[in-house]
């Protein structure tokens, strides 16, 4: 485990904590990407132990709530966001804990039903350390569902609407970014390929149950493209996924 990046990160990201005020939140899974409304994907919620990983400002576990979820659990690497989360969630019963979700913290063993992650599995500097730990969460026949960018969109750079391959997919590591969202907020994000992600989760243990690399939502399908040369963009998204959906089990 890298403890410089995860000190850097939590730094940086208590700086540009307010960006990410209910973004890429259930039941949203990423950019441009179809909901759960659309995926069903989640077993259901009502009267179980969930577990939300890299909970952010809250919104998600604000949204399990409404589903009837009976205990709720959140950690994330930022004491702004557990912040955020705690205000947002108003007064609900929930355990939230500030701390890396590489990190053994004595969460409970095989407790939660259901175990989710919305665009933060990638953060991770151990990728089989957070596996492990996932899946000594969760009960038997509990499931994983998690979101996060496509590990080929990061190639995918658009110059007046001519989508093209940029570097090496081959290549694994990280990037660094001196200023990330435009604050003086250095990070640094593991780069990773697809199957590294799925061969993780064998060497876990999980069953790999469904993996999606989901359209652009209904009400966009049928949108007129408009270029935009944006990262993250409609006009990229109607072309390629800008995420990857993965669902597994205990």
């Amino acid at each position: 485990m890298n403890i410089d990046i995860l000190k850097q990160n939590r730094s940086s990201w208590n700086t540009v904590a307010d960006h990410f005020n209910g973004v890429d939140a259930l039941p949203g899974y990423g950019p441009f990407t179809q909901s759960e409304n659309e995926l069903r994907l989640l077993d259901s919620i009502e009267g179980k132990n969930v577990l939300d990983i890299g909970c952010g400002s809250g919104h998600s576990l604000l949204y399990v709530n409404k589903q009837g979820a009976k205990d709720m659990w959140g950690v994330d690497l930022s004491d702004k966001q557990i912040e955020r989360a705690t205000e947002m969630l108003n007064g609900l019963d929930a355990q939230l804990y500030c701390a890396a979700m590489e990190e053994d913290i004595g969460l409970p063993e095989a407790y939660f039903d259901i175990v989710y992650s919305i665009y933060a599995i990638g953060w991770t500097v151990d990728l089989d350390q957070t596996f492990r730990l996932i899946y000594s969460y969760l009960k038997p026949g509990g499931s994983f569902v998690f979101s996060w960018d496509h590990p080929l969109y990061v190639h995918l750079k658009s110059e007046d609407g001519l989508v093209s391959l940029n570097g090496s997919y081959q290549d694994e590591g990280s990037v660094h970014y001196a200023n990330f969202k435009g604050e003086d907020a250095p990070m640094t994000i593991p780069k990773r390929k697809f199957s590294t992600y799925l061969n993780a989760l064998v060497k876990a243990g999980f069953s790999i149950e469904q993996v999606v690399e989901p359209d652009v939502p209904h009400d966009l399908k049928d949108a007129e493209p408009v270029v935009s040369d944006r990262y993250y963009s409609l006009y990229k998204a109607q072309k390629f996924p800008t995420s990857f959906i993965i669902k597994a089990r205990k």
